[in-house]
């Protein structure tokens, strides 16, 4: 092992947590709500979490619009049933389907899955 790969053994100190006025709050949602502005562009001007600063925009759009806040009680949705189709159900018959394209002709050969090596090496030459 070189001193290069060796792990740094300091202690990081652990941060407090912040506690940011109403003040300093307004200010960056007002910032970060701004047209063309990045909510991460603001944070990381006022030095905060993207992820923090989108928490505030999302809770001051609420009180302005009156919507309760994601943490409160809303009514759950109706159930509605829907009627599904029932799936195609495939037939193993035994056989390769091929569909080949060239120009305007297309053409489906069924070919025995008994002689899949022959379908090979028809394939093959066909194509080439």
């Amino acid at each position: 092992m070189t001193d290069n790969d060796r792990v740094n053994d300091e202690v990081v100190p652990a941060t407090e947590r912040r506690k940011h006025s109403r003040e300093f709050k307004e200010m960056v949602v007002r910032a970060a709500m701004q047209p063309h502005v990045s909510i991460a562009a603001v944070a990381l001007h006022y030095r905060l979490n993207a992820n923090l600063v989108r928490r505030w925009v999302v809770a001051a759009r609420q009180r302005v619009s009156g919507q309760p806040a994601s943490n409160e009680a809303q009514p759950a949705a109706a159930f509605v049933p829907l009627q599904l189709q029932a799936p195609a159900v495939a037939t193993d018959r035994g056989e390769i389907r091929i569909e080949v394209r060239r120009g305007g002709v297309t053409m489906t050969l069924y070919w025995p899955l008994s002689a899949a090596d022959d379908c090979a090496a028809w394939l093959q030459g066909w194509l080439r």
